[in-house]
């Protein structure tokens, strides 16, 4: 009989996964909390539902995690009809799983919204008085919480989302390890594309060859964004939906690949590319955000202050006569595609080793568009600049 185990593709160790599950079991009882409990249904932002269990929602089905302090977790899943309890993921691929619950819901079954809830209660009410901590209170529905609240009164519910984080955000050696590996393969497929961009594709066409090299690399998910036109007009990149354009000769090309690699990690990176000499105007505008971006990479010491790096971008870019920024430029990443810190003016955060994060300036005017992004490795001391390939204008 073949070994099941040959069908796991890459994944943390058991000693990481012991190593996050001491951690977190320390701040609970520091903070007397019983259970935390969390959910979400996607991949893309469902990092923390990854990191205590190394299994990861998809495609809009709700995955819970009820993780106790003195016990093994249990997995709420969309499966098989309540009272089953050999829902996914299959017992020989489960670490620190002792129950695999699940039932017949789904989001677009209003009928069955307290489902996966009326799950989590069977295994909360073994401690009444419990203190519940949720994790990421942004992805529990609402009527998940109502129920849990109304069945539990006498429970005490409390937010655990952001000392959580911070344990996520310190990056273990084994874990840069992987990150190293996802920006490597980011690397990979930019040299690829060097040599398969061409006039007379689609865009989705290089959509669809990103996604294909990289899957067969070993990326599970990920976020993937193209658009060509004309030089002398602003093309930034953009979804499927507005991928049917066919690039022609003396086009710019702008890609986004946010994508996670072998065991789940994400990294991003931007590059513009051109079939043919690019205008002056664009090599002036993806200079100054290769400038910026370069810049801030240097500057994330622990310590740094993300408002700090926030204020030298805005200030610089609209210095260069460029629009001023108005969205994210930099953030942490993990097994979420965006994490902690945002480097906004909000984020409270300040850098700390052992952070993964992705720098992405971008230089927008009237008549051009350009961005350019790779990730850092902080460390103690100057950090380390993960992408390798050049951040320069890749001419077809």
């Amino acid at each position: 009989m073949e070994d099941p185990k040959q069908r796991l593709t890459k994944r943390v160790s058991d000693a990481e996964l012991q190593r996050r599950w001491k951690l977190v079991r320390e701040q609970m009882k520091e903070r007397k909390i019983d259970y935390l409990v969390m959910q979400t249904c996607e991949e893309y932002m469902g990092g923390t539902v990854r990191w205590f269990s190394d299994f990861t929602a998809r495609h809009q089905f709700p995955m819970t995690v009820i993780f106790p302090v003195d016990d093994e977790m249990t997995l709420i899943n969309c499966g098989f009809e309540a009272p089953s309890t050999d829902n996914w993921p299959p017992a020989w691929a489960c670490r620190g799983i002792k129950n695999r619950l699940g039932d017949v819901y789904f989001t677009t079954c209003e009928y069955t919204s307290t489902y996966d809830a009326e799950l989590a209660i069977s295994v909360l009410k073994e401690k009444p008085n419990a203190t519940i901590g949720l994790v990421e209170k942004t992805m529990i529905p609402l009527s998940f919480y109502e129920h849990l609240a109304k069945k539990l009164p006498q429970a005490k519910f409390v937010d655990a989302t952001s000392w959580v984080d911070e344990l996520r955000s310190d990056k273990s050696p084994e874990e840069i390890e992987l990150i190293r590996g996802t920006a490597a393969t980011q690397d990979a497929v930019m040299e690829y594309l060097k040599k398969v961009i061409k006039p007379g594709m689609r865009d989705m066409d290089i959509y669809a060859e990103i996604h294909c090299f990289l899957a067969k690399q070993g990326s599970e998910r990920g976020l993937v964004q193209v658009n060509s036109g004309p030089q002398g007009v602003p093309v930034p990149f953009d979804v499927p939906k507005f991928q049917n354009r066919v690039v022609k000769d003396g086009d710019q090309v702008t890609v986004l690949i946010e994508t996670n690699g072998p065991g789940g990690y994400y990294t991003e990176i931007l590059r513009v590319l051109t079939l043919g000499k690019p205008s002056q105007a664009l090599q002036d505008a993806y200079g100054v955000a290769a400038e910026i971006m370069h810049t801030v990479g240097s500057r994330l010491v622990p310590g740094a202050d993300p408002n700090d790096l926030w204020c030298y971008y805005k200030e610089y870019v609209q210095s260069k006569g460029y629009f001023p920024p108005r969205r994210s430029f930099a953030h942490g990443q993990s097994q979420s595609l965006v994490d902690r810190p945002n480097l906004r003016p909000e984020e409270p955060w300040k850098i700390k080793a052992n952070m993964n994060i992705a720098v992405h300036p971008y230089a927008v005017s009237k008549e051009v568009y350009t961005i350019c992004g790779d990730n850092y490795l902080t460390t103690n001391g100057q950090p380390e600049h993960l992408h390798r390939y050049p951040a320069e204008i890749t001419v077809i």
